[in-house]
């Protein structure tokens, strides 16, 4: 998978639209225009966007969240992934998406020139998934420890190799893996291999491509960057 080096990211992201946008202009975005340049240090105020409150519909969310309106249909295809990909896995569809956070009027940590995709509500960090019990016939192999309600949690089970939470790992890992392979969901997926990412999955429409979710052990993973986020 084809990285964009760190330098070049705080290029695009000082001017606003670059040649990375021009790139993804066949599917262009509604922000792709708006620059994510802001003061170092000191007040600063975020780009005026529309904003929706959003409680999730193919899967609820634990609490509503606020996002840019735009970004509202990639989030309903987010969540058609992770009804799919559960089925498989266990044999019914979360009852609720647990989420970190979506719209933040804040710069990034490690970038402070630069507005993080949180202060436009055009991301979201994805924490984990809470199941009920299972109604129906289970899947093939499915642990009966996982017949009843549990929480699926990207902090403790991503990485995991042994019991049931190693199927709470293949889950988190197809969720990421089939998000990846398309590309109109999101831009940037960033997860467990990212910095200050151990715990969640950040998934965003900047205007750039950007996928670091994998350690040294993942396909995806070969000449990461560490860019913003």
């Amino acid at each position: 998978m084809r990285r964009i080096l760190p330098w070049v990211l705080l290029a695009i992201l000082s001017v606003g639209r670059s040649a990375a946008v021009a790139a993804a202009a066949e599917d262009p975005y509604p922000l792709d225009d708006v620059p994510r340049t802001v003061p170092v240090k000191g007040a600063m105020r975020c780009p005026a966007v529309d904003l929706i409150a959003y409680p999730g519909e193919v899967i609820r969310y634990q609490k509503p969240v606020r996002v840019f309106r735009e970004f509202r249909p990639h989030l309903v295809e987010l969540e058609k992934v992770v009804r799919e990909v559960a089925v498989e896995v266990y044999g019914r569809a979360p009852r609720r998406l647990v989420h970190a956070g979506t719209y933040n009027c804040r710069r990034i940590a490690r970038y402070p020139d630069l507005l993080s995709e949180h202060g436009l509500g055009n991301a979201i960090d994805v924490a984990g998934f809470e199941f009920g019990p299972l109604r129906g016939a289970a899947p093939e192999g499915l642990p009966r420890a996982l017949r009843g309600g549990f929480r699926v949690d990207l902090g403790r089970h991503w990485g995991a190799t042994q019991g049931v939470a190693a199927v709470h790992h293949r889950f988190l890992d197809l969720v990421a893996r089939r998000l990846v392979a398309r590309p109109e969901i999101f831009r940037v997926l960033l997860g467990p291999s990212y910095p200050g990412h151990k715990g969640h999955f950040h998934f965003d429409m900047a205007p750039y491509r950007l996928i670091d979710i994998w350690d040294a052990s993942g396909a995806l993973n070969a000449g990461r960057d560490r860019g913003p986020s």
